[in-house]
Formats: structure tokens, C-alpha cells, sequence
């Protein structure tokens, strides 16, 4: 019987993580947990309960009420692929808006929605047979995962793919306002106080700027047949 691992993505936005991390999934049969999803539907609970303000975040509220967020990732067998559920809705359009995306760094920075959401990840890990991706993953949330992997990319190519994601969906937006809410996102991520963006030192670093997913199904197969090989 094949050992079964845990598999950590970690890596900067738009570099395909969640593209990555689902595949992985379906070739071994894994569940696989969206971590930015979870922090995404964090923030959409924040919006509507109009917690997040131009003139900042109501912290204590967030915090308040974090108890009545529940958060699951839903098998939809028509599309073959995890949809996100917040308190028993489908948001896996919602959460993925700008709106959300401009302000889930923000949310994402307080301590008590991270504790929460790492408790949660934790509490649907305990099996094994997970492929999880995120920023903090491999540092934080399993820093004893059996496989850690980091993905980068160059800013113009992680937009262009960002565009492209969005103008398939019907969502017009201009190139350069994403470019900036991409480098925003890093130096917010990069310079956060709580779990940081950075590498864990054990972590395999993919740059795809210039591969192909098919390119990296291959280079990720090579690492998990040896990781097996060796356990």
C-alpha cells in the first residue's frame, strides 16, 4: 500500500498554485485543500457584514464572529472539481472577484482568522492524502509536510494569466490595474507580520514562467516517485 502524503504549495499569486495543487489531487486521488479560497470566503464574510471600511477594519467584529464562519470544499462531479462553500452557500465565483482580491491580504494578516483557518486545515488533514496550497503552508501550517514545493514566476507573466483567467469569465478589467494589485499583493504578503510569504528551507522551488502544465505534471511525478522510492 502506497504511503499516502501530505503535499505543501506554497508561492506567490497567480503562478497557478491552485491549478497545480488540484491536478496533483486528481492524479493521486487526494483531497485537495484551497487554502487562499479559505481566506477569499473569510474576507467576502467580512464585506457583507460590512466590516471592512475605507476607513479600515472593524478587527474586533471580524474577530467576533469568526466563530459562525464555516467553510468546506464541495465535490461538484458536472465540472469534476472542488467548489467552495461559506456557511452551506457556493462562492467559488463570488471570492474570486477583485473586490475580494484587493482586500484578502488584509484580512488574512489578522491573527485570529489565521489561527482559525489553520485550526480548520489542520482538522481536515488528520488522514493524510492532502495536497494544500497557499503562502504558509510549508512554514506554518505543515512544516513537516512530506513534500514542500515553492512557485514563483515573473509579475508580467503571472498577470497576463490573471487577465486571461478573468476575460474567460467574462470579467473585463485593464492589464495594468492587475499587474499593480499583483505587486501589492507580494509586498503585502511578503512583509506581513503574522506567517510571511517566504521558503521554507526544505522547500523544491518551481519557476513555471515557462512551462507548461503538462511540463510541470512531469517534473512534480519525478518528485513524488522518489519520495516514495525513499520512504
Amino acid at each position: 500500500m502506497e504511503k499516502r502524503l501530505i503535499i505543501a504549495i506554497d508561492g506567490y499569486s497567480s503562478c497557478g498554485k491552485s491549478t497545480f495543487a488540484r491536478l496533483i489531487a486528481k492524479e493521486l486521488r487526494y483531497i485537495f485543500i484551497d487554502s487562499g479560497a479559505m481566506y477569499r470566503a473569510v474576507t467576502l464574510f467580512c464585506m457583507r457584514r460590512k466590516f471592512i471600511t475605507i476607513n479600515g477594519l472593524n478587527t474586533m467584529g471580524i474577530i467576533s464572529e469568526l466563530k459562525d464562519i464555516h467553510i468546506d470544499f464541495v465535490f461538484n462531479p458536472e465540472i469534476n472539481e472542488y467548489e467552495t462553500f461559506l456557511n452551506s452557500e457556493n462562492v467559488e465565483k463570488e471570492i474570486r472577484s477583485m473586490d475580494v482580491t484587493a482586500q484578502v491580504s488584509r484580512i488574512s494578516q489578522i491573527p485570529e482568522v489565521r489561527a482559525s483557518m489553520v485550526e480548520m486545515q489542520r482538522q481536515i488533514s488528520v488522514s493524510k492524502g492532502i495536497v494544500m496550497d497557499g503562502r504558509d503552508i510549508g512554514t506554518v501550517v505543515f512544516p513537516d509536510a512530506d513534500i514542500k514545493i515553492f512557485m514563483t514566476a515573473s509579475v508580467d507573466i503571472r498577470a497576463k494569466r490573471r487577465h486571461n483567467e478573468l476575460k474567460n469569465k467574462g470579467i473585463n478589467i485593464d492589464f495594468e490595474e492587475i499587474k499593480r494589485t499583483i505587486i501589492a499583493r507580494d509586498i503585502a504578503d511578503e512583509n506581513r507580520d503574522i506567517s510571511p510569504l517566504r521558503r521554507a528551507d526544505d522547500a523544491i522551488v518551481l519557476d513555471n514562467s515557462r512551462m507548461t502544465v503538462e511540463e510541470q505534471m512531469l517534473w512534480i511525478k519525478e518528485i513524488i516517485d522518489k519520495k516514495r522510492n525513499d520512504s
